[in-house]
């Protein structure tokens, strides 16, 4: 499924001529005793000899990253629906038991819908995030994804263009940012304290196949003036040298001594093309910008905005026309906004709360370009913001009013902070919540539990206990062994 591209395998008079305008980028940058009385002696700590037999060596690597990567892309697809179906089903039942178990009588069923299919299987990644490291032939400026682990030592970096889950444009920026960085003189940054520069490259797209590529950069001891040369090579290679048949719409830059950091610490520098690129969901159109969250399938997210929409406004899900039902929507770790913004039209407002100021600044941006008047983004830790406004949105005349507040929830893999659940459980003004999570049997479940156990002083959740309607799995991560899961509470 690979295209050939002219970048990937140039012929030598190509690739002696880019050489040859890199060089001339790069002219201006100049390259224990004993003792009598013997102390307590310290216990001796022995490296394990390094766990080479973890990979199977009976498999090409391109397998071995397939299987790493898209586990499930040897089945067909309704045998992948079927497992994640059957995982999920796994997860919810165990959360069953524990409800009964905390509350000591039978806990009160709910249902777990048939998973929803993506519309897109393959090819619909929209983020792709490419790593350098040691290839299989030992070269250190390898572009792709990892396999092995720095505790075995056993890291190898595997080339990614058999990858079902990604475009091929994704595919294409990582081969040539790969042939860029294999003709600089600058080393690869394997591990932050061991010296080098070049680091990851990230990949974003769109429908319309606008590409953004950000990439990552560790300064080192380099001056200013030196970072600059090797900056614009980079421009160089991309938009006139091979690299140009990326056609890139924006390339982003970023200098960090750290694995990761946004942009308020370390900003994205534009090296070329727009600050964004631009996303339609559901009729809304939002701006992207290089650290702001989005979902990864595009196609899917609108799959998952629906059914968000339908649980937490079941009586407009059953007309047919709509119209807005009241109340506040609560969104907490709104992003850019996207769900907020593609709900708005359901009720008087919408409350949005985001940690990434750039992504609150995207989604004020979002309800401007949409037309949408009705919504309000926060800033700001979701722990240190919702216990200060939930009170006042129940109190205000246009906040909760007879409708109440509903709360949506769609947190990052660790979960909800323990003060994020204590203020939603705590208003009784939020009658419903719908929970968005991508690993539910991780910490969400921690979350699940804090949301419906008994009242527990010692914790501070005094309020009324939300007990689960109902569950809807969507398969966001085709090929893969993750998917979303919307879980209803009510009370």
């Amino acid at each position: 499924m690979a295209l050939t591209v002219p970048c990937v395998r140039p012929i030598v008079a190509a690739k002696r001529q880019l050489r040859g305008f890199l060089a001339r980028s790069y002219l201006s940058i100049s390259v224990v005793g004993s003792a009598e009385v013997k102390p307590p002696q310290k216990k001796i700590r022995r490296r394990k000899p390094p766990n080479m037999k973890a990979f199977d060596e009976s498999l090409s690597w391109e397998d071995r990253l397939a299987d790493a990567v898209t586990p499930l892309w040897r089945l067909g697809y309704d045998e992948q629906l079927h497992v994640k179906q059957q995982n999920q089903e796994h997860i919810l039942s165990h959360f069953s038991s524990q409800l009964a178990h905390l509350t000591s009588a039978q806990a009160l069923g709910f249902s777990v819908q048939p998973i929803r299919p993506s519309p897109v299987r393959d090819g619909y990644r929209n983020k792709s995030t490419f790593s350098v490291n040691v290839g299989v032939d030992g070269n250190p400026k390898t572009v792709g994804f990892y396999l092995g682990t720095g505790k075995d030592r056993n890291i190898i970096c595997v080339n990614g263009d058999h990858l079902v889950n990604m475009p091929e444009k994704h595919k294409q920026v990582a081969r040539c940012y790969q042939e860029f960085i294999r003709l600089s003189p600058l080393e690869p940054c394997l591990l932050l304290h061991r010296g080098g520069h070049w680091r990851e490259v990230t990949v974003r797209s769109n429908a319309k196949g606008q590409t953004m590529a950000i990439v990552y950069f560790h300064p080192q001891s380099l001056v200013p003036e030196e970072i600059a040369v090797h900056r614009a090579a980079l421009v160089e290679y991309f938009t006139r040298g091979p690299g140009a048949a990326c056609e890139l719409d924006s390339l982003f830059f970023q200098e960090s001594a750290m694995t990761r950091c946004g942009h308020e610490v370390s900003p994205y520098q534009l090296l070329h093309g727009q600050p964004h690129i631009n996303e339609e969901l559901l009729g809304f159109k939002f701006r992207v910008s290089p650290d702001a969250f989005f979902q990864v399938n595009t196609a899917a997210a609108e799959v998952l905005f629906t059914v968000a929409r339908d649980l937490c406004f079941p009586e407009q899900a059953a007309q047919s026309g709509g119209g807005g039902a009241g109340g506040t929507l609560l969104d907490v770790c709104c992003g850019t906004g996207a769900i907020g913004i593609t709900l708005s039209p359901a009720v008087e407002r919408v409350i949005g709360v985001e940690l990434v100021q750039q992504a609150v600044e995207d989604a004020r941006h979002n309800a401007v370009l949409n037309g949408v008047h009705n919504c309000q983004f926060l800033a700001g830790k979701a722990e240190v913001v919702l216990p200060g406004i939930v009170p006042q949105l129940s109190s205000s005349e246009e906040g909760g009013g007879a409708r109440g507040i509903t709360a949506l929830v769609n947190p990052a893999r660790a979960g909800l902070h323990y003060r994020v659940v204590r203020a939603l459980r705590n208003q009784p003004a939020i009658r419903r919540l719908v929970y968005i999570s991508c690993k539910p049997d991780g910490e969400a479940m921690r979350n699940f539990r804090e949301l419906c156990c008994p009242p527990d002083p010692q914790k501070k959740l005094t309020g009324e206990a939300f007990s689960p309607r109902v569950a809807v799995p969507i398969d966001m991560f085709p090929h893969t062994q993750h998917c979303e899961l919307v879980l209803l509470f009510e009370r």
